[in-house]
């Protein structure tokens, strides 16, 4: 199959950069702005991507729909696409690009396999297009040549086995590692803040765990700006961790961490302005605030 226009829904922080890449390598790259915000307008302007104005017109002219948004809203996004796919008779490839685990990743593919399209299970890892290295998609399904040859078209595409949630599960385990950590040092950090030893650990740190530190100072302070659409990342990855037998607790956990820092103040930033001068002192003083009373 010629691809020749994709879509991308919707174009956040990472669906964006990836549409523009796209647009870069020569594909007429559309997303569906209908209702859309302030933010998610700005970014789909400086990415030059076309808007079809809604999903109907996406389904409409795409050949490819990349879906990329907060994992909670996958499910009902591609039970919006398949309902125009039907009500239009078109039927686009459909990629889910989003955080979800591989339960969810087979529901996403029933739905849109119902409708009678082809279906393709990815998993991002790695920063956004234009970011270090750029991401790498893994891709699995019966059929993922669609997105094969978008290989090196400003990222690269990895086959990740036959089955649907092959990929799902392989990005859920490696963000289990990632924001897990993340939100385990945050939370270690946060009680001994409460505790009143945070400076006596801070000084133990630098002199026994100065790798580690020095990863906090650089991602602890800045965590909030993502917290709110990692909550449901962290709630799909304990799904995924209970469905292999393995505790669901650590990512329960994670999940309430990003709950508490989406509330602070500081979750009104975007990547593009963050206030790279805080200082994880200066973080932990207001994440402390939004940390709920003891019983």
């Amino acid at each position: 199959m010629a691809v020749e226009t994709i879509a991308v829904l919707m174009p956040g922080d990472m669906g964006h950069a990836v549409g523009r890449v796209l647009r870069e390598n020569g594909f007429d790259v559309i997303t569906a702005l209908d209702g859309r915000g302030a933010h998610t307008l700005e970014l789909a302007a400086a990415a030059g991507l076309r808007d079809a104005g809604t999903v109907a017109g996406v389904v409409a002219e795409a050949d490819l729909i990349l879906s990329i948004l907060p994992p909670a809203a996958a499910l009902q996004q591609a039970t919006d696409v398949a309902a125009q796919m039907t009500a239009l008779g078109k039927f686009p490839v459909y990629v889910d690009c989003n955080a979800i685990s591989p339960d969810t990743a087979k529901q996403v593919g029933a739905v849109i396999g119902g409708a009678g399209a082809a279906f393709i299970d990815a998993g991002i890892i790695g920063l956004a297009p234009g970011k270090g290295a750029g991401p790498r998609f893994y891709v699995s399904g019966p059929d993922v040549e669609a997105m094969l040859a978008l290989d090196g078209k400003g990222f690269q595409v990895v086959r990740s086995g036959a089955g649907i949630g092959e990929a799902s599960a392989l990005k859920m385990v490696y963000a289990g590692l990632t924001k897990g950590t993340w939100t385990l040092q945050t939370a270690v950090l946060l009680a001994a803040q409460r505790l009143g030893v945070i400076d006596p650990l801070l000084e133990e740190f630098e002199f026994s765990q100065k790798g580690p530190l020095d990863a906090m100072r650089a991602r602890v302070p800045f965590l909030p700006a993502d917290s709110a659409r990692w909550v449901g990342e962290m709630e799909e990855i304990a799904a995924t961790f209970a469905s292999a037998g393995v505790s669901s607790g650590f990512h329960d956990g994670a999940a309430d961490v990003f709950r508490i820092l989406a509330q602070t103040p500081f979750a009104e930033e975007t990547r593009a302005t963050l206030d790279k001068s805080r200082t994880l002192e200066e973080a932990l003083t207001v994440y402390e605030k939004y940390v709920p009373s003891k019983a």
